[in-house]
């Protein structure tokens, strides 16, 4: 079925694009082989339409040698591939709506260029802290080619020799960033604002991470801020931090985030969300009948939490160009999808990946969930080189899956891409437990992690393992006692102080300790990681004892708690 929009008279129409990139260059692509005859015209500013921007701490640290690899695309090869006409160097000054029509202003000075249908793909712009003296020439951001280039080329005169770099920032790009430095042979401190690094990843797998980021040698300042950077006296600059620290660097990477680039849209009077980030409805389509908006700069909305504003990445910013096309043209477009935020990033030799809503998430929205956590090989244990995958899901009391999240260094990617597509097919912990998943011992287990995470919420929602957590220990010394069920080595390596110690393999033959010490209160049980403590839950329940088991066991609790081990 077709449906003629308003802009279009029959025959020969021009769609304007403003933005390349992700957003743009789909809708362009999609809109050229869904129609022949259309005239394409796509504006970017910059001089480079077509880039992998996901690729370049990856040249910068060398493993992407090529640095023309990431030039997805010319003028040129668009204009003889797909017929349209890409004109870089161009920046869109103004929209006026009447008209329809689009001023342009090129080093060769000012035209305006009328529209059919106007496709908005400005992407967005990076935040820029109060942090006095942002504008040293040791001071870079990494979002661009010409920022790669200058980045790369900053590295290149340090040398190998001890040169120093402070990395402001510890996201996604942040974090990939150092690594390429320290691969390069920089010694790197990080900072980050968030209490942890990588703030949307939950703060209980934090720890590893920085731990990872430790043991290759990063200095880690995370819960404070950069506060000034000042003309060094050893090197090229200081850099001050909000708890006193002051930090030497020969160079400066500052990545805190990004903003939405509406200003063109906000000139134009187009609707215009309470995060800054333009409106549109579910073809792409803003205020304006004639224009659409994809990518960095538009509200979406999230999947779980039900939460509106811009999600910058660059799979959701495709699928809108792909559907701004469609709609433009008079198609049926697909049913907008809300956004999952299922991201995923190499820290070193450890992967970190979250899909849905996090834990911190769940509480700001007062949406009711039940965390389980699980700590399993990526494949089966008796195959060699199995490695440990420590995974957190949320679920609603329903049974609903509404967020997870992994660190591991193997299996990471493929139990978040499952549970992403869990999500986007409101599965219940039901339907993870019985999802049928290729098995092979040096791929998976016969129960892979993703039906493991199933059966351990059936579990815990349907009450036959209640379940204690980390954040509730000082609660749990309170009130009830604790058991530890791990052997006497791991007891002795470490153990939270006042834990009565019964091996799980001898509990059956001890209950009556067990009663005496509990002396009418709850037992909190834990293990190293769940298991066998949810064996001795079983029992505990099974004689009468009001028992829980600790998510996530002891794996976990030193990662939230250390402060409270012996």
């Amino acid at each position: 079925m077709q449906i003629e929009q308003p802009g279009f008279a029959p025959g020969p129409r021009r769609i304007v694009i403003v933005g390349g990139v992700a957003g743009g260059m789909s809708a362009a692509a999609r809109a050229r082989r869904l129609d022949e005859q259309a005239e394409i015209v796509v504006l970017e500013q910059s001089d480079y339409v077509s880039f992998a921007n996901c690729g370049l701490p990856y040249h910068l640290s060398g493993e992407i040698k090529d640095r023309d690899a990431l030039l997805l695309n010319t003028p040129e090869s668009l204009g003889a591939a797909l017929a349209l006409d890409v004109r870089t160097g161009s920046r869109v000054t103004a929209i006026d709506r009447a008209a329809q029509t689009v001023s342009v202003t090129t080093a060769d000075g000012t035209y305006t260029l009328t529209y059919d249908a106007l496709l908005l793909s400005p992407g967005a712009v990076a935040v820029r802290p109060p942090i006095d003296g942002l504008d040293h020439p040791a001071v870079h951001s990494l979002r661009t080619i010409p920022d790669l280039d200058a980045l790369d080329e900053h590295v290149t005169r340090l040398g190998r020799d001890r040169a120093r770099a402070v990395v402001v920032g510890a996201g996604f790009i942040g974090l990939e960033a150092v690594e390429a430095l320290v691969a390069r042979g920089l010694e790197v401190d990080v900072v980050e604002l968030a209490d942890h690094v990588l703030p949307p990843l939950d703060a209980e797998l934090a720890p590893l991470l920085a731990d990872e980021l430790r043991a290759h040698d990063v200095g880690l300042y995370a819960g404070v801020s950069a506060r000034a950077i000042t003309p060094g006296t050893d090197s090229a600059v200081d850099v001050a931090l909000s708890d006193g620290t002051t930090l030497s660097a020969d160079l400066v990477l500052v990545n805190v985030g990004v903003r939405p680039a509406t200003r063109l849209a906000l000139d134009a009077g187009l609707e215009v969300g309470p995060t800054g980030a333009v409106r549109v409805d579910a073809d792409q389509r803003t205020s304006d009948p004639h224009i659409w908006a994809v990518g960095d700069a538009v509200e979406v909305i999230h999947a779980v939490t039900g939460a509106v504003g811009p999600v910058p990445l660059a799979g959701p910013a495709n699928r809108q160009g792909r559907r701004a096309a469609d709609s433009m043209l008079g198609r049926r477009t697909t049913p907008r999808a809300p956004v999952l935020g299922t991201a995923i990033v190499r820290v070193f030799g450890l992967t970190a990946a979250v899909t849905g809503a996090n834990q911190r998430t769940l509480a700001r929205a007062g949406i009711p969930h039940e965390v389980v956590r699980i700590h399993p090989g990526h494949h089966a244990g008796y195959f060699p080189g199995a490695e440990q995958i420590h995974l957190v899901a949320s679920f609603a009391p329903d049974g609903r899956l509404l967020g997870a999240q992994a660190v591991g260094r193997a299996g990471v990617d493929k139990r978040i891409d499952v549970l992403a597509t869990a999500l986007r097919a409101d599965m219940t912990a039901d339907d993870l437990a019985e999802l049928e998943l290729a098995y092979a011992p040096p791929y998976g287990s016969a129960k892979d992690p993703v039906n493991m995470l199933g059966f351990v919420a059936q579990n815990a929602l349907d009450g036959t393992t209640p379940q204690w957590h980390p954040t509730d220990l000082d609660d749990v010394l309170a009130d009830t006692l604790v058991l530890d069920v791990r052997t006497t080595a791991e007891f002795d390596r470490g153990h939270v102080k006042g834990a009565m110690h019964i091996p799980h393999t001898e509990l059956r033959a001890r209950l009556a300790e067990v009663r005496a010490a509990a002396a009418g209160r709850p037992v909190s049980v834990h293990c190293g990681s769940g298991v066998r403590s949810h064996i001795a839950t079983r029992v505990l329940l099974a004689d009468g004892l009001d028992a829980r088991n600790l998510s996530g066991g002891w794996l976990t609790l030193t990662a939230v708690r250390p402060d409270l081990v012996a």
